[in-house]
């Protein structure tokens, strides 16, 4: 038998949480990540536009 089909003394009980608590820890992480990402897109995009430019993509006073 494979050590995978071998149920392994306290292993049974404590190895769910052990998974859960890293899957928590992996998706803390990840939302971290996601975050930051998001902000660094947001204030990418607010300074390639120009306050007078009204979002249309053209310089102020060049209309």
């Amino acid at each position: 038998m494979s050590e995978e089909t071998v149920p392994q003394p306290g292993g049974a009980a404590a190895r769910p949480e052990g998974l859960l608590e890293r899957m928590e820890e992996l998706m803390a992480a990840l939302d971290a990540d996601l975050s930051a990402l998001d902000a660094d897109l947001r204030s990418a995009a607010g300074a390639g536009r120009s306050p007078g430019a009204g979002g249309r993509g053209t310089p102020a006073g060049s209309a």
